[in-house]
């Protein structure tokens, strides 16, 4: 848990409407996460358009959020592709840039045997010395870490935790009771019955604009306040509907950020589109903010 916090979120990454990465946009985001209770905050993630950065831009991305969190908050830095060599790159240039861990997907499209997701985690795990959360997310990646190679990964010193977007929850349960692993609930719409569950935390999409209430959520759970924590959830669902099922989170976030004047631009790059703000479901500034 001391790893990676509690509250982290899945921070997007601010663009010009050319599709440069924005300089004040992220620092504006930076900001605002720290403002609102996050105490980790995840760059270069999905929800930031990783498949979309250059190494570079992903280096560059996590020292200019490094910079600006100026040690108020640690600094996640996603690496993982579907290449275990730019993976290992991606993770060493997170390290020099500052990172305080890494976030590593199982690799996707290539649909790898468990042999060759295992392999791919021990690459990363062994290239720096920073510890390390693993995300397991079929739906994205094709595959499953499956419990057997979540618990052979979990012999390794530096991996330490699991984003769980997979949404078994007895699964994670049996994980949790059998190996060291701290869990992380990576789908908004299911954050309550993992953190009961034992989940040491969220990794948040609508933490981007509603991190107070994510924070608040965490808390109640924690302190065994199962009736603070429902009414705290029942007042997140209208904005997780709105971000996660209106389509991706990452434009959806960007659309009510950028109505909140917390970035100046809801621009993504392809082959994200951008939406509207009112498609999105934008709450005004006093709702996203309520905790």
């Amino acid at each position: 848990m001391t790893d990676f916090g509690t509250n982290l979120v899945a921070m997007v990454t601010p663009m010009e409407p050319g599709g440069a990465i924005s300089e004040p946009g992220l620092a504006g985001l930076v900001d605002h996460l720290l403002a609102t209770g996050c105490d980790s905050l995840v760059a270069g993630g999905t929800t930031g358009e990783s498949p979309t950065l250059t190494e570079p831009e992903a280096a560059g991305l996590v020292r200019s959020v490094v910079e600006r969190t100026a040690g108020r908050a640690r600094v996640i830095a996603g690496v993982g592709t579907y290449d275990t060599a730019a993976s290992v790159r991606r993770a060493r240039d997170a390290e020099a840039a500052g990172a305080d861990g890494l976030l590593l997907v199982c690799p996707y499209y290539s649909r790898p045997t468990q042999a060759g997701v295992v392999a791919h985690c021990l690459a990363v795990a062994d290239a720096t010395e920073l510890p390390v959360m693993l995300y397991d997310v079929p739906a994205r990646a094709g595959i499953p870490m499956t419990p057997a190679t979540l618990a052979e990964l979990a012999a390794h010193p530096r991996i330490r935790a699991v984003k769980d977007a997979k949404g078994d929850l007895f699964e994670a349960m049996t994980v949790m009771a059998a190996t060291g692993l701290a869990y992380y609930c990576g789908i908004d719409e299911l954050n309550l019955p993992y953190l009961a569950s034992g989940a040491a935390g969220v990794v948040s999409v609508v933490g981007n604009v509603a991190a107070d209430r994510t924070a608040a959520l965490i808390d109640a759970v924690h302190r065994g306040d199962l009736e603070s924590a429902r009414a705290i959830n029942r007042s997140l669902i209208p904005l997780v509907e709105a971000i996660m099922r209106s389509g991706p989170g990452a434009t959806a976030a960007k659309a009510m950020l950028a109505e909140l004047g917390v970035i100046p631009h809801a621009s993504v790059r392809l082959p994200l589109v951008e939406v509207s703000s009112t498609a999105a479901g934008t709450p005004t500034r006093a709702t996203a903010t309520a905790s």
